[in-house]
Formats: structure tokens, C-alpha cells, sequence
């Protein structure tokens, strides 16, 4: 898979394989980061969280555009591996990034540091894993005001958008074959 654009891009990132894994498409990820910068996201200085991150393309094409930070939440060892390697092969310094290969909701359970600008949560599919993540990602102060959520989810996925927090605006909902793409922001 090739990094569309930035410092890295043209570069190209291993994914992972197997059941599970499905990597953001080019056509995906280019839309996805087209409306991240018509919504006024600026990636200078951004904090970024990958939410099981799988092969960490979306959070690595956000460093590549110049986004200051990224945390990758990714349980399988083999893909938090895989994300290391990507981010070493391409000379992201390491105070640029962090790889935390645990469990993400248990991760989120604990309010971090400083809050995220941008947050991408893309579950494994079937799982139900979403609505807790973004509840997580609220109770314990993970978004900064003016936070983006962007999720990747299967298209058939049933959510009530009308049951989401007022704080949470949504700005785009819009299905790519069998892919839906939610876009919020904190208000």
C-alpha cells in the first residue's frame, strides 16, 4: 500500500493479511483525508489515535500530512509488529508515535495524557465494537474540542446516529461498497 501524500508519500507500507485485516482502500483513504481538510482539519501540530489500528495506514498517512503525533491502538501482536516496522522503515522518529499493542477498550478506559485532535475508530467487523469505543472515547476525555471522529464501519452496521451524545456534530455519513465512513466532530 502507497501513502498518498506528504513527507512520505509515494512510499509504500506493508499491511497485514488474514482474516480480520482489511486495510483501508486507496480510494477509501483518500476520500477519508479529502474531508478531514474540507472540514478545516490542520495537521500541523495534531495529536492523532488510531483505534484498532490494524496495519496503521490511516494514522500513518496523518503523520506523513504532518500531524505532530500518533498513537496506535492495536491488540494482535502481529500487527502492532507490523506497525513498528512500517513507521521504523520510514524514519518516523520515535517521539512521533507510540504503539500500544493491548486492547483498546481497555486502553480507553483510562483518560490520557492530553486529548486527541483526531481520532479514527475502524473495529473488526461483526464484532460490535464501535458504540463502546466512542462511548470510551468520551467518558474519559480522549477528544479535544474540535475533534474529528472518523470510523470505518461495515455498511450494514444499524446506529442511531439520534442516540449519540449531543457534544458529537455529524458531519458525514456516506457508504463506499461494502465500507460506511462516519465523520464527527466535538462540539
Amino acid at each position: 500500500m502507497r501513502i498518498a501524500s506528504g513527507i512520505y508519500g509515494g512510499r509504500s507500507i506493508k499491511t497485514c493479511e488474514g482474516p480480520g485485516y482489511r486495510p483501508a482502500t486507496g480510494k477509501v483513504r483518500q476520500a477519508v483525508f479529502s474531508m478531514l481538510e474540507a472540514r478545516g482539519l490542520t495537521w500541523e501540530g495534531a495529536r492523532v489515535l488510531d483505534v484498532f489500528a490494524g496495519s496503521g495506514s490511516l494514522a500513518i498517512e496523518a503523520l506523513s500530512r504532518g500531524a505532530d503525533t500518533a498513537w496506535f491502538l492495536e491488540m494482535a501482536a502481529k500487527a502492532a509488529r507490523l506497525i513498528r516496522e512500517n513507521l521504523n522503515s520510514l524514519g518516523v522518529p520515535p517521539g512521533r508515535h507510540k504503539v500500544l499493542p493491548k486492547d483498546a477498550l481497555t486502553v480507553l478506559r483510562r483518560p490520557p495524557d492530553l486529548p486527541f485532535d483526531l481520532v479514527f475508530v475502524d473495529p473488526p467487523y461483526g464484532k460490535d465494537l464501535f458504540l463502546p469505543a466512542l462511548t470510551a472515547l468520551l467518558e474519559h476525555s480522549w477528544l479535544g474540542q474540535g475533534a474529528f471522529v472518523l470510523a470505518e464501519v461495515e455498511a450494514e452496521l444499524k446506529l442511531d446516529t439520534k442516540v449519540l451524545p449531543p457534544t458529537l456534530e455529524l458531519l458525514t455519513d456516506r457508504m463506499y461498497g461494502q465500507t460506511r465512513i462516519l465523520l464527527w466532530k466535538k462540539v
